[in-house]
């Protein structure tokens, strides 16, 4: 289908682009990538009179290290998150999970931010981003604020993001050195969502895991922390019986939808599956 008219914004700065959105209110969408909300227009599910193409903001663009964290802008690509030396030194998992994304075509346009920000619950980045404990810095006419990705999300396509707010960047807290990590996604073909995926950060002093973070894809309305699965992992050595008592308190937390992917028993089935492998991957990179 063809999307409804709009008038078309495109400012080159973040205060100009908070201009417009506070001038239009609830009428004015942000556009970043595109790839959720142009099909969303077509379909008519979403029609907004005014549309503010972001991708002239220079500012919101790029990554860059800060000390203990490491800053990506919301405008930054998926291809220019892969092609990252920063990222692939200090949280490849970032560039194991842009991978995943859709295909190249779509990761050349696809930015961070607009994966992270408008609550699509197929998106891979925002349960990657809790499992990394990141914060989204979000700017707008009355000031800047700092939201805990673990307290984004509140329900498919809603956040904590306000109408008249743009997330402009996202922080995220560097791993220790030597951390194991993991994302592991299930999808029937390519460029589809996942099935179910899950995302693992872990730390280890030998054999014993000292630290834990788990993360589910696409299993329920929002992604979801499995922070249970995390505590029963950690101070353990991983062995079968507790992989499989973590795997069913992570599967324990899932409310997937039934769909073409497949019942909600399997894919709640398949998030355990995706959480088991992902574990085991994470365990045998760190330290190595």
């Amino acid at each position: 289908m063809i999307p409804g008219e709009f008038i078309y914004h495109r400012p080159s700065s973040v205060a100009e682009a908070l201009a417009i959105l506070a001038s239009h209110g609830d009428e004015a969408r942000p556009l970043a990538g595109g790839h959720s909300l142009i099909p969303m227009m077509k379909l008519r599910m979403a029609a907004p009179e005014h549309l503010i193409d972001l991708s002239g903001v220079a500012d919101l663009k790029g990554i860059r290290d800060e000390g203990g964290s490491v800053v990506i802008g919301a405008m930054t690509t998926q291809h220019e998150l892969i092609a990252s030396e920063l990222l692939a030194a200090k949280l490849p998992i970032i560039r194991e999970t842009s991978l995943l994304i859709a295909d190249p075509q779509i990761r050349y346009m696809g930015t961070l931010g607009g994966n992270v920000a408008n609550g699509d619950p197929g998106n891979d980045m925002p349960a990657l981003m809790q499992c990394l404990n990141a914060t989204y810095l979000a700017a707008g006419n009355g000031g800047e604020r700092e939201i805990a990705a673990r307290d984004f999300y509140e329900a498919a396509y809603f956040t904590a993001l306000a109408p008249d707010e743009l997330v402009t960047a996202i922080r995220i807290p560097v791993p220790a050195a030597g951390h194991g990590f993991a994302y592991e996604k299930l999808k029937r073909k390519v460029g589809d969502y996942a099935t179910a995926a899950a995302a693992v950060i872990l730390t280890r002093d030998g054999s014993t895991v000292t630290g834990c973070s788990i993360a589910l894809t696409n299993v329920g309305d929002t992604p979801l922390l499995a922070s249970e699965a995390a505590e029963i992992v950690t101070g353990s050595g991983l062995d079968a019986a507790t992989v499989d008592r973590a795997v069913a308190a992570a599967e324990a937390i899932t409310n997937p939808a039934a769909d073409g992917r497949g019942p909600a028993e399997y894919r709640t089935k398949m998030a355990g599956v995706m959480v088991h492998r992902a574990l085991a991957r994470a365990f045998e990179r760190a330290g190595s």
